[in-house]
């Protein structure tokens, strides 16, 4: 059964549609996602939900409705679905933080070269840079593989530096597209449970995209994305 979430949405999307080419991915969503929550984005393959995050994390631009971020207190409302890519681009560097199911790590780098990539784009020092990425490893319980390169990790481990790399800068919102798909079930919720007890110690709100049951049942709140129109969602825990 639904409840009212009494929390301020930190993203709203308002009649969201796109299209690639012919091909209407969303055919209208409305959809808030509600400050410090772990929202769960279920559904099949090809229902839309990754297109779904994509256009709220300004990835995509909506060919219609529109999405608007609402960050901390003091801050006026942004509406992404209107701005220019450039800006676009300086939102998700310095509010959102991003998880992919394999990582999308730099197979060059070691572990904590990886992690400091946002912070070295956003002008941080690399001295700096380094220190908090090595701490970050550290809270993920990665203490001593910062020199490794992402060859030399297990899959855990690995998505565990793709965790680290996306919470390092403190993001408002953290986007997770099927964030333990390329793990198996013991990998799965290791590194679920660490993300999760991290981003909710940090106050970080989630937008998590899976078809895995599993996986949702580790967030407050599923909605489900089917033919890209959204069904009604649940709470699974507060």
């Amino acid at each position: 059964m639904s409840t009212i979430d009494p929390r301020s949405p930190i993203l709203s999307a308002r009649g969201v549609r796109h299209s690639f080419g012919q091909t209407e991915a969303l055919r209208g969503i409305d959809l808030d996602v509600h400050a410090g929550e772990v929202l769960a984005v279920m559904g099949p393959s090809g229902s839309g939900k990754s297109t779904l995050l994509h256009c709220l994390a300004g990835v995509l631009v909506p060919t219609g409705g529109s999405v608007t971020y609402s960050p901390s207190a003091g801050k006026s409302p942004v509406e992404i679905s209107s701005l220019g890519e450039p800006k676009r681009t300086r939102l998700r560097l310095t509010d959102f933080g991003f998880v992919f199911q394999f990582g999308q790590l730099l197979p060059e780098l070691s572990a904590v070269d990886n992690v400091s990539i946002p912070m070295l784009l956003g002008g941080t020092k690399r001295s700096e840079a380094m220190r908090r990425s090595a701490d970050m490893l550290d809270r993920l319980g990665l203490d001593g593989l910062g020199a490794k390169l992402p060859g030399e990790l297990s899959g855990g481990q690995a998505q565990r530096v793709a965790v680290a790399r996306a919470l390092v800068t403190s993001p408002a919102v953290l986007f997770a597209d099927e964030p333990t798909g390329s793990l198996d079930s013991l990998g799965s919720e290791n590194v679920l449970t660490i993300m999760l007890e991290l981003v909710r110690e940090f106050g970080t709100t989630v937008v998590m995209i899976t078809h895995d049951a599993r996986t949702a049942a580790y967030a407050d709140r599923e909605v489900i994305v089917r033919d890209g129109v959204t069904g009604a969602g649940y709470r699974v825990s507060t």
